[in-house]
């Protein structure tokens, strides 16, 4: 039996439409509101996205998932072959995904553009560097260190306290021993030595303001509010007191429109921002998601990680703020990850164990009650094919699954693009029509403490919530100083429903340690800083970048 083609031997046998003829056709873009990168990819231009804003939404469908695992899961996948199905079917729908970030695509995850048949493409342009969006938010959150350093260092008329500036360097890598640094060495004409570090672009408070903002003129209101320090009577010192937010909104205004490509089927495809769900709100831009619910019927977009943190986040962030209401949701799942959150180690994964999936299946009942009953919302489970799934592991999942209520479907999708999802847009299609009761998880006018109480015990099944002192303290100040109606961005391992990324399962009873709290004043959050997650991720032993090349002809190869 031929071995099946890599995923970028794939992409670079694929048939790409022109982005400016396809986006006419399909989504009657004009040429003039298209600012092409090359012959494939482009960004929608914000004015005509301003002419759209009378016209009525279509429905938007959700692509969510059980605990991510070593052994792979495939939502963005999932959500491409879903995408390509529901044009098969005639619906007229927009695919929304998030820009993938170089620190995973060079270590251990690889890139985000979907797998075999269900891709979006130039996949070696969308994992690297795309359309610059990346950059600009990097060069902006820098231009803004910069500009704090070099205020202390002409005087520091703002009365900056050195022990408290809150705003930190980022890069679009995963590098460790950035995490902590010293900066300023070298004497006087350097400025003054201070701690500092580094996170990565998608932990940026500048990345989760870009997803967030609604125009031009919100972006540059949200950077004007970013909270960078404080004095030592602890007022706090914003971007706008430095006069920053107008150069970095100069960096940034280009970026904002979204970016346009296609599926491997020459469907539309939005791809816009990229904070990841277990340190930021894990959601593509909300500019990329308004902008497709104008210009088709169904719009299909994926949350981050598990429906414990991307949906949750996608829920009671991007949806609250954007007033936005989503009509069905996509679990998606595969059986040899559920082996996994059963105790079989990934070595052993592709072997037949139905009582390891059966103890796995914990983790997806979770996540289905959480969609169901915390979201309110209609959903299915779809099973990710994989070619070494048996007929009884398919069976007893199905089985399993099935008695919450909620139909499980067998997607074939990565090895036959959207005619192996036709069954799951049908049932998508269906769910949309059906009795709606969305809601979020918590009240905004709750105080910070009991939402994040809400979150823990409501979706992670943890019995309470705990914190130090120094936390608690900060929390209570928070609240105190006008941030209480914010909602909370907890940020945790993916690998857990606990703060332990070896707790495999359903785990209850759990206490969750709230180990840090920062402001995110411009993006309107606070994050809860849970369990060791870090913001700065490091690489693997034998990092992906080992395998990725460049060969005499000038093609990539080795990029997954």
């Amino acid at each position: 039996m031929p071995a099946f083609p890599s995923n970028i031997d794939i992409a670079q046998h694929a048939k790409m439409r022109p982005i400016a003829t396809l986006a006419h056709e399909r989504l009657g873009i004009p040429d003039e509101s298209l600012q092409p990168y090359g012959r494939y990819k482009a960004k929608i231009a914000l004015e005509f996205i301003d002419t759209l804003k009378e016209r009525p939404n279509g429905k938007l469908v959700l692509v969510t998932a059980i605990s991510p695992t070593p052994a792979g899961e495939g939502k963005t996948t999932t959500t491409v072959g879903l995408g390509d199905a529901l044009n098969r079917l005639g619906k007229r729908t927009i695919i929304c995904l998030r820009e993938p970030a170089l620190g995973p695509v060079f270590g251990v995850k690889g890139g985000a553009a979907g797998g075999g048949y269900s891709q979006v493409v130039p996949m070696e342009d969308i994992n690297l560097h795309f359309t610059g969006d990346f950059a600009a938010i990097a060069a902006a959150n820098n231009l803004l260190a910069a500009l704090i350093d070099n205020h202390i260092h002409h005087g520091n008329a703002l009365g900056f306290d050195l022990r408290r500036i809150a705003w930190r360097r980022v890069v679009d890598m995963n590098d460790r021993a950035l995490r902590d640094i010293v900066v300023a060495l070298g004497g006087t004409a350097n400025g003054y030595p201070r701690q500092d570090g580094f996170d990565i672009v998608v932990a940026s408070e500048v990345m989760a303001i870009f997803c967030l903002s609604t125009s031009v003129k919100d972006l540059k209101e949200r950077l004007g509010k970013i909270v960078v320090g404080y004095t030592p009577d602890q007022k706090p010192i914003l971007a706008r007191d430095l006069k920053a937010h107008g150069a970095m909104t100069a960096l940034l205004r280009d970026a904002l429109a979204p970016n346009v490509v296609q599926t491997l089927e020459n469907n539309p495809a939005f791809i816009h921002g990229g904070p990841f769900a277990n340190i930021a709100h894990g959601c593509n831009s909300v500019m990329a998601t308004q902008t497709a619910l104008k210009l088709a019927d169904y719009v299909v977009t994926e949350a981050g990680f598990g429906a414990d943190l991307g949906a949750e986040k996608f829920v009671d962030i991007k949806c609250r703020k954007a007033n936005l209401r989503p009509a069905a949701a996509v679990i998606v799942a595969t059986v040899r990850a559920l082996k996994y959150h059963g105790g079989v180690e990934v070595a052993d994964v592709g072997k037949e164990n139905v009582a390891a999936l059966e103890r796995g299946v914990s983790n997806l009942e979770r996540h289905i009650d959480n969609v169901r009953d915390n979201y309110g919302l209609p959903c299915l489970v779809a099973i990710n094919h994989r070619a070494e799934d048996t007929d009884a592991e398919i069976r007893t999942l199905v089985e399993r699954a099935s008695h919450h209520g909620v139909k499980v479907i067998l997607g074939r999708h990565f090895a036959e693009g959207g005619a192996g999802a036709l069954d799951i847009a049908r049932e998508v299609v269906h769910l949309c029509e059906q009795p709606n009761y969305f809601k979020f998880v918590y009240d905004e006018n709750e105080p910070l403490w009991h939402k994040m109480k809400a979150v823990a015990t409501r979706i992670y099944g943890a019995s309470d919530i705990t914190a130090d002192t120094k936390v608690r303290a900060q929390i209570k100040q928070l609240q105190e100083s006008g941030y209480g109606h914010y909602p909370v961005c907890v940020a945790k391992t993916q690998y857990s429903f606990s703060t332990d990324p070896k707790l495999r399962g359903a785990p209850t009873g759990h206490v969750v340690n709230i180990r840090e709290v920062r402001l995110a004043a411009g993006a309107e959050f606070i994050v809860m800083i849970c369990g060791d997650v870090m913001t700065m991720p490091g690489l693997p032993k034998i990092p992906a970048a080992n395998a990725i090349d460049v060969d005499e002809t000038g093609k990539i190869v080795g990029l997954f």
